[in-house]
């Protein structure tokens, strides 16, 4: 081998230092191959080796410059890179010799902060650059001296790789070649005052180590094989304030556990879950969070891979395949997102350039007391473009149908959850938000926009004026908004002994006062069955057959109620212990000995009554317009019992919903809107639901006798502890 022409001053003394201590804030302009006059100077750093070759047609040994430096002339850009040392050789291509990948418009977004599709740009991207396959990374850091991408490929060492800064975007840039899918890496960052920063994962990341690992893991995302363009050229119009929604929230993690306590993969799932929901007559999954999140028992709610679907059960493609699954079955797929805070892990978001970057600075405004994380910047406009752009991410790229957004009171008010002097008053003085009110606004019309046939979801707690309504109507956007309201209210009812309920009778009916304010949907969610609530079952007050009854009962109020449906997982069959997300649902009550009938007739009464909802226009079609509902009964507090129609369109078939509160059976007339026959569609008492098969079968007939500010009425049995749905027949 030649030895390439050597020389003094191939590198400046300072610069060269800074090499070598990791220091430098710009080495593509130093090392690699830079033209010099006529000459073409290769510059090489790596430590560890004692001889450096540039292996072009005729290979060039470098020059040994100390600490790790080379130089030399060489004939062309067109090298690989060849070094010994410690008895030991490697060859590599020079990460150096590759210039930018992003282009100038992609800076031009990124510098505005407004580009949609962030996760296109930033993040792990495996390509062919330049004729070399390899992984391009790029991160948003602005205030750093400077980025570094590690990993075993390069021990560690963030002197080895570090990236270029791409002007006054703040983002930093590199293409490695040779590395590909199943990378494991991380970013070495040096702060604005020199000091190198905890090792950071991907904010844009499209996968992860297994917990308690949190390297970030190249993966790939593109060449998606959909089968559900039948699901998606129609799922519109079921999201629509006409259609029946009936949604099945899950924790993955713990829905099922395969033998082992092994927790189900997503290839699993896609089978087992995806049959059981749709088999059980949900129109929707909702699953809890799904961006990878370091602690187990944040179920999710503390992320900090937002743009990877957790490895807990497998790959981004698997994950793909899931929702695919779901869409062949007819079943939508929910997303719960989590804009609203961050956790401190080291690894995380937290001062992730060695300032406040992704939050606020004064932990007034950035930092949450009661979960001990740490809220975004909205007022930043990467920041919220980070978050609209990941929204945008799970829509896209997974084929998410919906997205409900957590916790989203608390990023409303400056002042939630805190005391007088723990927060600062908006530029009116006042205790919005404007800023996150912003970010959501862009983010539901971001979503709307982009992806005809979506829905979005606010777990909102207080009476925050339009939530559901349109951004250009001055509402926040959302499609729907949870009823936490009508869910204490019922709750706080239906745990009372039946004896007292009737003190409290108006707790049912509460809800009817604003039922049309929103698009709502009653929500018994996970946060119901934790926290020392004890399972649904275990709240119903009574012996064991009364608690079942109790629920029965109150699921059938639920159901006839208006709004939309959501139940969370186990609730379903009456899971008797609290939800603990370590371990399995307990399945085995179903085959319970002494109580396994009554868990069963649960299950079926859920699956009946999703099936009479979605089967009865009446019940669903007008769940947010006043027009669908009317009280026959709303006052009968001492017999605790309640009365309504459920109206569809004009010459549809309405429904009558009947419910006793009481362990004892009622015998009483309710006023109907028409004569002639009236059919017992479902009545929870039934034995087939673990009930005492009290009732009225065969149905009733309304007679000419007004009742109710009706011009029929009908006598009918309302057996204890019950919902009766009389529906009427037209033929």
């Amino acid at each position: 081998m030649a030895k390439a022409r050597g020389g003094d001053g191939w590198i400046a003394a300072t610069e060269a230092t800074a090499l070598v201590e990791g220091r430098h804030g710009d080495p593509f302009a130093v090392l690699g191959p830079h033209h010099e006059g006529k000459r073409l100077v290769l510059r090489v750093f790596q430590p560890g080796a004692e001889r450096v070759w540039a292996l072009t047609p005729d290979p060039l040994e470098l020059q040994a410059l100390g600490q790790g430096l080379f130089a030399g002339e060489v004939p062309s850009a067109d090298y690989r890179l060849r070094a010994e040392g410690g008895g030991a050789s490697w060859d590599w291509d020079d990460p150096f010799r590759f210039g930018p990948v992003l282009g100038e418009m992609d800076e031009y977004l990124l510098g505005e902060g407004t580009h949609k599709r962030l996760w296109q740009v930033l993040g792990a991207h495996v390509i062919d650059h330049e004729g070399t396959g390899g992984t391009h990374f790029a991160v948003w850091a602005p205030n750093a001296e400077r980025v570094s991408v590690v990993g075993d490929f390069n021990l560690w060492d963030g002197r080895r790789y570090p990236m270029r800064r791409r002007g006054a975007t703040g983002v930093w840039e590199t293409f490695i070649p040779g590395l590909g899918e199943g990378t494991v890496y991380k970013y070495e960052i040096r702060g604005p005052d020199g000091q190198v920063l905890p090792l950071k994962a991907d904010p844009v990341g499209f996968g992860s180590e297994h917990a308690p690992q949190n390297a970030s893991v190249v993966r790939r995302i593109d060449g998606a094989d959909w089968g559900d363009a039948g699901w998606m050229n129609h799922r519109k119009g079921r999201h629509s304030i006409d259609a029946p929604i009936s949604v099945y929230e899950v924790h993955l993690g713990s829905w099922r556990r395969a033998p082992g306590n092994r927790m189900l993969s997503y290839t699993e799932l896609a089978e087992q879950l995806v049959d059981y929901a749709a088999d059980m007559g949900f129109t929707h999954l909702e699953l809890l969070p799904v961006s990878e999140y370091p602690f187990d028992g944040s179920w999710g709610y503390q992320p900090v891979g937002l743009f990877a679907p957790t490895i807990r059960h497998g790959t981004p493609a698997e994950f793909r395949a899931l929702v695919d699954a779901a869409h062949r079955k007819g079943l939508g797929i929910i997303l719960d997102w989590v804009p609203g805070h961050f956790p401190t892990d080291p690894h995380g978001l937290g001062r992730f350039d060695g300032t406040a970057l992704y939050e606020h600075a004064d932990p007034r405004e950035g930092f949450h007391q009661d979960w001990n994380t740490l809220i975004y910047n909205y007022g930043r406009t990467e920041v919220q473009n980070f978050l609209v752009s990941n929204a945008l991410y799970w829509l896209e790229e997974y084929h998410i149908d919906g997205l409900r957004v957590d916790a989203v009171a608390s990023m409303l008010y400056r002042d939630y959850s805190r005391g007088e002097g723990q927060w600062v008053p908006n530029k009116d003085g006042g205790r919005e938000n404007y800023e996150a009110i912003a970010m959501l606004r862009r983010m539901n019309t971001v979503a709307y926009g982009e992806c005809p046939g979506i829905v979005t979801v606010a777990e909102e707690s207080t009476a925050f004026p339009g939530v559901s309504r349109p951004a250009d109507w001055g509402g926040l956007g959302f499609g729907f908004k949870w009823n936490m309201g009508w869910m204490n209210d019922t709750l706080a009812y239906i745990g009372r002994d039946p004896v007292y309920r009737k003190f409290h009778h108006h707790q049912m009916t509460f809800g009817l006062h604003y039922a049309w304010s929103e698009n709502y949907i009653l929500p018994i969610s996970h946060d119901e069955v934790v926290h020392g609530k004890g399972s649904m079952l275990a709240r119903m007050p009574g012996d064991g057959e009364q608690k079942f009854a109790n629920l029965r009962a109150y699921y059938g109020f639920m159901w006839g109620h208006p709004g939309k449906k959501l139940l969370f997982m186990g609730c379903e069959f009456a899971q008797a212990r609290e939800w603990n997300y370590s371990q399995s649902l307990d399945w085995h009550l179903l085959d319970d000995p002494g109580e396994g009938p009554q868990h069963r007739g649960m299950q079926r009464l859920i699956r009946d009554l999703n099936t009479l909802y979605r089967a009865t226009p009446a019940l669903h079609v007008n769940d947010c317009r006043p027009e669908g509902f009317q009280w026959l009964e709303a006052n009968d507090a001492e017999g605790s019992t309640y009365a309504w129609l459920r109206k569809g369109a004009p010459g549809e078939a309405q429904v009558a919903v009947a419910v006793n509160m009481t362990p004892v059976e009622r015998r009483l007339r309710i006023g109907l809107p028409a004569g002639g026959a009236w059919t017992e569609a479902l009545n929870t008492d039934a034995e087939i639901y673990g009930g005492g098969n009290l009732g009225n079968m065969g149905g009733v007939t309304a007679e000419a006798v007004p009742h109710h500010g009706q011009a029929h009425s009908a006598e009918i049995t309302l057996p204890p502890l019950s919902a009766v749905f009389l529906r009427q027949d037209i033929h």
